[in-house]
């Protein structure tokens, strides 16, 4: 298997873990868009907490040219512990939610 290959089934098995976790409060659910063509995978949650409609992202990853790029992290302990715990070396994984001139500070590839 090539390196994209394995990346988006490491991607995919820890978003899909993710996803699994029910929430305990409110008819909130989660929902995991995976688009392999585009090496795209999106984890959102929409529903209801109470009156409150919750919609939004949770997590945003992309592979672009041969690195994982995350674009959101919104999961309480990130998601890159669990990509370099899965094989993935910390130089390709690109925290893009950090500006350009913070990254090289972040021990994460910088682009």
């Amino acid at each position: 298997m090539d390196r994209v290959g394995e990346y988006r089934e490491i991607i995919e098995r820890i978003l899909t873990a993710h996803a699994r976790i029910p929430y305990s409060h409110g008819e909130i659910e989660s929902k995991l868009i995976i688009d392999r063509d585009r090496n795209n995978f999106v984890l959102m949650v929409s529903g209801w907490d109470g009156k409150r409609r919750v919609h939004g992202c949770v997590v945003h990853v992309e592979i672009i040219n041969n690195k994982i790029w995350i674009q959101r992290d919104g999961i309480e302990n990130g998601i890159t512990d669990e990509l370099v715990a899965a094989g993935i070396p910390k130089e390709q994984i690109v925290l893009a939610f950090h500006a350009p001139n913070v990254r090289q500070h972040t021990g994460y590839a910088i682009a």
